[in-house]
């Protein structure tokens, strides 16, 4: 009987269900050399990352950018996950699209008008699984 690995990588079907269960992530974007990371409440829609924002650091940081990464996970007593998604950030624009954003049923958790809608479209997307134990003893 072999021991359970700690750590197991999750297929891209598994990384989308889980990203469908949960409401808060990360945007990690650039303006130039530096790094930013902004939380974001969002949802799954068509295999895509839907959010919503304001006028401000967070959207010109995005929409400057060709990629970004987006990263949420979870957790409990026994174990957690962490899904991270790579893709084009994509502001939209035309009543369609914003139409079918708003089907997403995307609230924003504070009150702050947020009118402007981003997706991305993921280029990849992977993500673990976590086991939490003791760490092993040395033989």
């Amino acid at each position: 009987m072999t021991a359970q690995s700690p750590v197991s990588v999750l297929g891209e079907d598994e990384c989308w269900q889980l990203l469908s269960g949960v409401t808060l992530g990360r945007l990690v974007t650039t303006i130039g050399t530096r790094l930013e990371i902004f939380p974001v409440n969002f949802v799954v829609q068509h295999r895509t990352v839907l959010f919503r924002t304001a006028e401000g650091t967070k959207l010109i940081s995005t929409l400057l950018n060709d990629r970004v990464l987006f990263e949420a996970d979870d957790h409990n007593l026994v174990g957690g996950w962490s899904v991270i998604v790579r893709g084009e950030p994509q502001l939209l624009e035309s009543p369609d699209e914003i139409a079918e954003a708003e089907r997403g049923q995307l609230l924003s958790w504070i009150g702050t008008t947020k009118r402007r809608f981003v997706r991305i479209r993921p280029k990849e997307i992977s993500g673990r699984r976590f086991v939490f134990g003791s760490e092993p003893e040395d033989m």
